[in-house]
């Protein structure tokens, strides 16, 4: 599974671990990706979405319709 989401697209981000002496190596910062299956009553089926924590709760306020709209005017797949 990618650490992507499909409605934010949040990706992962890269830094720097510094230790106490101030050496410096890679690291990277992963989104709260969660596979989460919709009903979508529009289509009549169920749609599986890989999402963040944040794109459940934005699905939950403005409908799980509007959110794959987005989604495909992302021009993603669902």
């Amino acid at each position: 599974m990618s650490a992507h989401c499909q409605l934010t697209g949040v990706k992962p981000v890269f830094g720097n671990n510094i230790s106490h002496s101030h050496r410096r190596t890679r690291r990277r910062w992963n989104p709260n990706i969660q596979q989460r299956r919709y009903w979508l009553p529009s289509e009549g089926r169920y749609v599986r979405l890989t999402l963040s924590a944040r794109a459940i709760k934005t699905i939950d306020k403005i409908g799980i319709d509007r959110a794959v709209a987005r989604i495909r005017a992302r021009g993603d797949k669902v």
